[in-house]
């Protein structure tokens, strides 16, 4: 595309004119780095049949890749500086492609969940950095516009990613399956080495100011009480969203309902609302306010739990939907919040977040599995919609108030710290100089 990047793409973003190509590119980006992650929850019970094992054994290794993500996160926010975000992505990318093609071949369960835990740390950190890259780009309302519109890819990832995994499942088996999946993340390797442009200024976004410890930024988000609640909300919302859409499976295959493999890949076009309805998000909390945002795209997904416990098809699809859209509404809400009250270093920041995020999957895989299998679907709903309910409690802390920069021996001699200031178009022809 030559110097029509994502960099670019973004740049329109903060002058006004939005363009339609830069979405799509930065959809896409989100499509090939997340597909992995829930794409095998549609085979989640042929997966417990072909191990033997228990729908929550089988339901935590396929979600074993969201402690990696966890871990990652936190790698790359203590490293995030150090790395160049165009090549970190393209070679966690690269990468990721090995396990994923190794699990067709995976020889047991503990084998699945080792690979699936490698999988969450090079997905996590593509994530990332293409996050911060994103942060770093724009500034104010064009933040949350570019955050969504890569949450929408992540939403189409959800549709898309399980509907090809359950009808490549079906008529080519799941070896094959995992094979077509690591080609994914090859090509999308490819289009982030030819999409973004080389970060050589960005590696070390203060580099005339001697930076402390990455734990003193870490230490300043902890403190910032705005931060801490939208790290929990993260933590609710993938803890309700993962106990959602990993044992509703389950409920899918069994009477009443008893579908096959091709038909709950076509249940997944519930997610199809929600990829019209977040890239929204950025728009509707610039206007309404954060916590307003997400009270209301709570409240959409809290509608939708009683739905699943009809045993009918057509008002657990609903149900579904409801619970899709609002939760992928109030992570793009929550993830552009982030972006905007991070300060200086939103790498940082994104990695805290995503550390709680994928950290409250893992949490939510563990706690509702069990709770699936010993109590049943309903008690697992409540466990849902409890979670939900405390990210609307912690929607109550979150402020707008600007954050300061990352804590530097330079900073430390000024004192307030400087506000956030917006960022400005390069000169034409800067692009080309800096790659």
């Amino acid at each position: 595309m030559n110097d029509s990047s994502v960099r670019a793409f973004c740049r329109q973003y903060s002058s006004g004119s939005a363009s339609l190509l830069g979405n799509v590119v930065i959809g896409l980006v989100a499509f090939l780095t997340v597909v992995d992650l829930f794409a095998t929850q549609a085979i989640l019970p042929f997966l417990a049949n072909a191990y033997h094992v228990s729908p929550a054994a089988m339901g935590f290794a396929v979600n074993a890749g969201t402690f990696g993500m966890a871990v990652s996160g936190l790698i790359v926010a203590f490293f995030g500086r150090r790395i160049d975000r165009r090549r970190g992505v393209v070679a966690s990318l690269a990468l990721l492609s090995v396990p994923t093609a190794l699990l067709a071949s995976a020889p047991d369960l503990a084998s699945f969940t080792a690979l699936r835990i490698v999988q969450g740390l090079l997905m996590s950190s593509a994530f990332t950095l293409t996050l911060t890259y994103l942060a770093e780009e724009t500034s104010g309302a064009a933040t949350s516009a570019a955050f969504a519109a890569y949450i929408t890819g992540n939403v189409a990832s959800n549709l898309f990613g399980r509907l090809m995994s359950a009808s490549i499942a079906d008529m080519l088996g799941l070896a094959a399956n995992f094979y077509v999946f690591s080609a994914l993340n090859l090509s999308g390797a490819v289009l982030v080495f030819y999409t973004l442009n080389r970060m050589s200024g960005r590696v070390q976004p203060q580099s005339k100011q001697r930076l402390e410890s990455p734990f003193v930024a870490w230490r300043q988000h902890l403190a910032n009480g705005a931060l801490r609640a939208a790290f929990g909300i993260g933590f609710c919302i993938l803890f309700a969203f993962i106990g959602t859409f990993t044992y509703v499976n389950f409920v899918l295959v069994r009477p009443p309902l008893s579908l096959g493999m091709m038909s709950i890949g076509f249940v997944y076009f519930v997610f199809l609302p929600s990829i019209l309805t977040t890239p929204f998000a950025g728009r509707l909390a610039n206007r309404l306010g954060t916590r307003a945002t997400l009270w209301g795209a709570l409240a959409v997904a809290g509608v939708g739990l009683p739905l699943l416990l009809v045993p009918r098809l057509a008002p657990v699809l609903v149900g579904l939907t409801l619970v899709g859209v609002g939760t992928f509404f109030a992570q793009a809400t929550a993830t552009g919040f982030v972006g905007r009250a991070a300060g200086g270093d939103p790498g940082s920041a994104n990695g805290l977040y995503l550390a709680s995020y994928f950290l409250g999957g893992l949490v939510g895989s563990a706690v509702l599995g069990q709770i699936f299998v010993r109590l049943g679907w309903a008690a697992c709903v409540s466990g849902i919609g409890c979670a939900l309910a405390a990210a609307a409690a912690l929607s109550v802390r979150l402020t707008t108030t600007p954050a300061t920069a990352p804590i530097t021996r330079a900073s430390r001699q000024s004192d307030p710290l400087p506000p956030v200031r917006a960022k400005r178009p390069l000169p034409a022809g800067s692009e080309r100089r800096a790659g």
